[in-house]
């Protein structure tokens, strides 16, 4: 059963379901719905739509780059049937699927963490800015010295991995630049010897 992707959203199109457009120049079109053949009759843009995987990988929402979309890529190459082989290759899907959605699970949870990070670094300076409307300025109470020292330390914590993370980033893009190499040209004897000659 062959599943064909979408071509405005890229979900799934099962077979017997949705529609197929053949064009004058007989590229074949596939949309799940009609809403997609209407926007792409339309002449809408996928990645300017906000409900399409195009959008989503286009913004950095959904994981674009991998080594495992690299098993999807469509083969048409005719392959002697082998039992075996089939075998083989449907325990290699399911794996790859499985580690696909862990990858792409873990993506989200990296950026959903950066929000995270900036909403705590936000309540932290508030606390530290604001902390004499919680605390008179002659009252002596060691609960809210001890969270006003906490919240400091947590906001010096923050700002040092931020930096490091600044950092790792930086000497990552510096480590990917390919490095000059010079190619010098050796003489060879033939022209040793014409210089020889001519002095």
């Amino acid at each position: 059963m062959r599943l064909e992707p979408c071509f405005f959203c890229s979900s799934k199109v099962y077979p017997g379901h949705g529609i197929t457009f053949v064009r004058n120049d007989c590229k074949v079109f596939k949309f799940c719905r009609s809403k997609c053949h209407r926007a792409f009759k339309k002449k809408r843009n996928p990645r300017k739509c906000r409900w399409t995987k195009a959008y989503r990988k286009a913004t950095g929402k959904e994981l674009a780059v991998d080594k495992v979309f690299e098993f999807e890529q469509r083969r048409n190459e005719p392959v002697k049937y082998s039992r075996e082989l089939w075998q083989s290759t449907i325990r290699a899907m399911e794996r790859i699927e499985e580690i696909k959605q862990r990858r792409q699970r873990q993506f989200i949870m990296n950026r959903l963490q950066v929000g995270t990070d900036n909403r705590n670094e936000d309540d932290l300076k508030e606390i530290t800015k604001f902390m004499h409307l919680i605390k008179a300025p002659h009252a002596v109470n060691p609960e809210l010295d001890e969270i006003h020292e906490m919240a400091k330390q947590r906001l010096e914590d923050l700002k040092a991995s931020k930096e490091k993370l600044i950092a790792l980033n930086k000497n990552k893009k510096a480590s990917k630049k390919r490095e000059k190499v010079e190619v010098v040209m050796e003489e060879t004897s033939e022209q040793n010897a014409a210089e020889l000659e001519e002095n």
